[in-house]
């Protein structure tokens, strides 16, 4: 049997020390397998979500996607994109219409028209773009927290939505980075949301959970209460500073500060017995040194601190910190520290896990890491969408204009 193009699906996470693509293929039960996977190192090209570097970009982006598709097997044509980082904005948005349909039965219309009005409403400022508008709950007429409301009867149709939107010189020249590696992008998707896919089960969802993800760069999260997403953001700190720490109070060279940190590092001092020993790397050729491993776990522990406390003031000022009944799901690969749940619950007095990708077949052993949290999700996200398209194109739902098709998805998401 020859095989479809369309079978295969590409995430390619692109992110501050590493670029990673992953390749799913769609089996005939409909179920994922990860077939192929290509790693290259950013080499400072991108910085917090940021391309700083185009042209050194554009060369690893193409040596991940060479990677991915040696090991695959297969020509890649079309990858799914995560965006991140600081520039990627939310807020909370509504929109309200009459019901137009026949006894004043809601329809996917309706519903589409709410969608547009709570769109219109959110008006952009100028250099910032959509990325998502996703559905939280509606309210028909006088009931709300309706989490489906076509077939219900009622004169006036209200959403709540979650808004997310990007710098939009930042989304183009990163997709520009795509494109000149020959390959288009099918779809873009804010990492944490991307991430979510992966590793988040539909309990936690539901009961409320804050999905965080630490990257070399920064730190990007989601909250979910009720099955849907209330809140995103991000904090401009990630494994890259743990590093630097570790670099300039002991006095190594960079490379081996990261080395050091993920061989021996710990974000929590006290997880650490006293008489345990590490060798380190000096600067300017200088002999290795002995010290304590303690002493490493408390350079690294204030920074663990400030990561969860700004997490802490940000959920806090927004009322979601007593709505995360399932706590904290920790990804993306600066969360492999060890230490860092401990000093998790210890501010947050909550569940806290790490998540690794789950829900697919293949090459699960080269994934199962928080590293692959994102790029796993995109092709997860990739699958559960085209399945949708194909659920709506069977159904006769016409199409709708290009500018807002991505975000009408979001709404049978």
């Amino acid at each position: 049997m020859v095989a479809r193009r369309d079978q295969y699906l590409v995430g390619l996470d692109v992110g501050t020390s590493k670029i990673a693509a992953v390749v799913g293929e769609v089996m005939e039960d409909d179920s994922l397998d990860i077939i192929g996977i290509g790693v290259a190192a950013a080499s400072n090209s991108i910085r917090r979500g940021v391309v700083v570097n185009l042209e050194a970009a554009v060369e690893a982006i193409k040596r991940a996607i060479e990677e991915a598709e040696l090991t695959a097997g297969v020509e890649i044509d079309t990858v799914w994109v995560a965006l991140s980082g600081e520039h990627a904005r939310a807020f909370n948005s509504r929109g309200v219409v009459a019901v137009a349909g026949k006894n004043r039965e809601i329809d996917r219309t309706d519903v589409r028209r709410a969608i547009e009005s709570a769109h219109a409403r959110a008006q952009l400022p100028h250099g910032r773009q959509l990325m998502h508008i996703l559905p939280q709950d509606y309210m028909v007429d006088e009931h709300d927290g309706v989490s489906s409301p076509v077939g219900m009867t009622g004169a006036r149709l209200e959403v709540n939505v979650h808004v997310i939107t990007g710098n939009t010189s930042t989304m183009q020249n990163l997709i520009a980075c795509v494109n000149r590696a020959g390959v288009t992008v099918a779809g873009t998707v804010l990492g944490p949301l991307a991430a979510t896919e992966a590793v988040l089960t539909t309990d936690e969802k539901e009961l409320g959970v804050a999905l965080v993800d630490i990257g070399a760069g920064t730190t990007d999260f989601a909250v979910f209460e009720r099955g849907s997403v209330w809140h995103t953001g991000a904090i401009g700190i990630g494994g890259d500073h743990f590093t630097n720490d570790a670099a300039v109070q002991l006095r190594m060279p960079i490379p081996e500060a990261e080395k050091t940190k993920r061989r021996s590092g710990c974000a929590f001092a006290s997880l650490v017995e006293d008489e345990e020993s590490i060798e380190i790397a000096s600067v300017g050729g200088r002999q290795p040194r002995v010290l304590k491993r303690r002493l490493l776990a408390e350079v690294l522990q204030p920074r663990a601190e400030e990561i969860f406390h700004k997490l802490w003031d940000d959920l806090r000022a927004g009322g979601y910190e007593s709505s995360l009944h399932s706590g904290l799901v920790l990804t993306g690969g600066g969360s492999v520290l060890d230490g860092l749940p401990e000093i998790a619950d210890q501010i947050f007095n909550l569940p806290i896990r790490r998540g690794t990708p789950m829900g697919v077949g293949g090459l699960t052993d080269h994934v199962s890491s928080p590293s692959f949290a994102t790029a796993v999700g995109l092709v997860m996200y990739a699958h559960r969408h085209r399945a949708l398209d194909r659920e709506r194109s069977s159904g006769g739902l016409r199409r709708v204009a290009g500018r807002l098709r991505g975000f009408f998805k979001e709404y049978f998401s």
